[in-house]
């Protein structure tokens, strides 16, 4: 149907690379464990949104400019590693805020932050995935493998198959909120290991950032 070939294996290739680590993945793990799983969730639905665009941009052929000029693919670049060293450095600022001031009894208690609005979460999801230009690469480099040569609308299939890859990878992310949410409680992690905890990953978002910046277009 629309020159769409192979589902089945796009499914499956597709689920396997959702499960991969990354910066969306931390970013999910991070609120959930903070701020608990709708938190998580509503930072998967701003990740959905921005896997959206990139969605769009490679079937109107927006990406493909992104693959050929390496101007624009630049530009992209540092932005998103910005945001990326962004999210972490605002991160790390949150935690020496939460370190200040503990006693005993706090302590013991479960790890919290500096708590951020949903919509601030919501956005903070979006413009880590809309600003990636390795995303779009991959949805040009992936997606099309799926579409027949000879199909009689390429956009249209390209748009079916980001659908059900986003969908999927959303059930795959919500999973994760959940499941990080309950994990947290359980533990109950005290403020002082969450302190590190959070330390790291607010680290990781920052390396994250410079790996993107240097990475080369391919």
């Amino acid at each position: 149907m629309f020159g769409i070939h192979d589902l089945t294996l796009f499914i499956i290739s597709g689920f396997l690379l959702n499960i991969m680590p990354g910066p969306d993945t931390l970013l999910i793990m991070s609120k959930s464990a903070s701020q608990g799983w709708r938190a998580g969730s509503v930072a998967s639905l701003g990740i959905g949104s921005g896997v959206f665009v990139h969605v769009l941009a490679a079937a109107l052929g927006v990406s493909a400019i992104l693959a050929s000029s390496a101007t624009a693919f630049t530009i992209v670049k540092y932005a998103g590693a910005a945001y990326l060293v962004y999210i972490g450095i605002m991160a790390l600022r949150q935690k020496a805020k939460n370190n200040t001031g503990t006693d005993d009894a706090e302590s013991a208690s479960p790890v919290s932050s500096s708590p951020l609005s949903m919509r601030s979460i919501y956005w903070q999801g979006f413009l880590s995935n809309a600003l990636n230009p390795k995303v779009a690469l991959f949805f040009l480099a992936f997606v099309p493998q799926f579409i027949s040569h000879d199909s009689p609308d390429k956009a249209l299939a390209f748009i079916i198959l980001g659908v059900i890859f986003n969908f999927n990878s959303m059930l795959w992310c919500h999973f994760l909120a959940v499941s990080t949410s309950l994990a947290s409680k359980r533990l109950k992690v005290s403020k002082s290991l969450g302190f590190w905890l959070n330390k790291t990953i607010g680290v990781m978002f920052i390396s994250l950032g410079f790996r993107l910046a240097l990475t080369a277009k391919s």
